[in-house]
């Protein structure tokens, strides 16, 4: 063999290898393996975005969006986000704070007076301020609606402002605000009644003018879908990887729509991730969004945040994997399970949607969640570390 033929294998060979570190290079294999485990896990449908330097780099599909029909999911799918709506709420209270219409310091009693009616043991209700509630940290429950529910006719949420003030006499602060975690739907619901009564009209209203709006978000809504859209809305479903059935889902969220009303296609949500990473003068100012991600207290794993390294920050979780620091946060309900993540110093971040949530008794590689950490993982090793 020839010295110039050595060299030319020795040449291929290295740039091989060098295709094979490079990012690009590593996205047909983690396509591959996320359509191989939404299948053995039962997930009846699931879709991924990467997106760096503000586009998308890469996408994934797997499965069906509607299984009766044979509908497979596709880049038009929407998917019901659920508790990543509370990272939009955040958005839109540091709007309002840089408009010099709050600060994150004021006690929440200043726009929702119907919390005099809440009990706090540790002394006044004016210590919750509106950063506790961003962080989790103002001593609430953790369900919007802990009564009833376990009838058919019984609404989902409560539709109206007036039900969850009703609660108030009956709410009672389980620690002094500002001392420790615990996610609070609730709280956030405060948070939506703030913009309301600041913006001087409805939540989704505001959420579409300011932040839907300059993104280009337009096929983003809230609740039920409208018409021209019904047919790609995914349907959802749940239950253990052997008995995995629907779980019809088109309802009005009502007063908790700031906790988790939003429904988009991955390419909306890519657009918002882009923002998230590189920031948007037009909508919030970058100060303000790196603010998001100041730690504000410890948090716990499967609250909100993944993982044993996870803390609350101003409506989103920072959190360390193999080292690495992200900025997320995660969706949950009724069948559909989603994470939103971003690396800041390589500009670029991912999001998830699966619409089924895959259970067991046990832990299992079986399960929408487990699916969800492989995929962190993943793009972890492939593109952060």
């Amino acid at each position: 063999m020839t010295r110039r033929l050595l060299t030319l294998l020795a040449l291929v060979a290295s740039t091989a290898a060098l295709h094979a570190r490079q990012p690009d290079g590593a996205w047909p294999l983690i396509a591959a393996r996320f359509a191989q485990r939404v299948q053995e896990t039962g997930i009846v449908g699931a879709s991924l975005v990467f997106v760096k330097d503000g586009a998308v780099r890469h996408q994934a599909v797997a499965g069906l969006q509607d299984r009766a029909a044979g509908r497979p999911v596709d880049r038009d799918t929407i998917f019901h986000w659920a508790s990543i709506t509370k990272t939009f709420t955040g958005v839109a209270i540091l709007q309002l704070r840089d408009r010099g219409l709050l600060s994150l310091d004021d006690p929440v009693v200043k726009y929702v007076p119907e919390l005099r009616e809440v009990h706090n043991p540790f002394g006044d209700i004016a210590q919750v301020k509106v950063r506790h509630l961003m962080s989790h940290s103002g001593g609430f429950r953790a369900g919007t609606w802990p009564w009833g529910g376990d009838q058919a006719w019984h609404p989902f949420e409560p539709t109206r402002w007036a039900q969850l003030a009703a609660m108030m006499p009956y709410t009672n602060l389980a620690f002094a605000p500002g001392t420790q975690y615990s996610y609070s739907n609730p709280g956030v619901v405060f948070l939506g009644r703030i913009i309301e009564a600041l913006a001087g009209e409805d939540y989704e209203v505001y959420i579409t003018k300011n932040i839907l709006m300059p993104l280009g978000m337009t096929r983003t809504f809230f609740d039920r879908a409208p018409a021209f859209l019904r047919d790609h809305r995914s349907h959802s479903y749940g239950g253990r990887k052997d008995d995995i059935r629907e779980r019809p889902f088109d309802f009005d969220s009502g007063i908790t729509v700031s906790n988790g009303g939003l429904n988009a296609p991955l390419a909306d949500m890519a657009k918002y991730l882009a923002f998230l990473i590189d920031g948007n003068e037009a909508v919030l100012k970058h100060a303000s969004l790196l603010e998001m991600a100041t730690p504000q207290v410890t948090a716990k794993d499967g609250e909100g945040g993944s993982g044993s390294d996870v803390r609350a920050g101003l409506s989103c979780f920072i959190e360390r994997h193999d080292g690495v620091e992200l900025v997320g946060h995660s969706g949950d309900q009724n069948g559909f399970i989603s994470h939103l993540y971003v690396h800041r110093p390589s500009r670029s971040g991912y999001v998830v949607s699966f619409n089924t949530d895959v259970t067991s008794t046990t832990p299992s590689p079986l399960t929408t969640r487990a699916v969800d950490d492989d995929v962190r993982t993943a793009i972890l090793r492939a593109y952060w570390k």
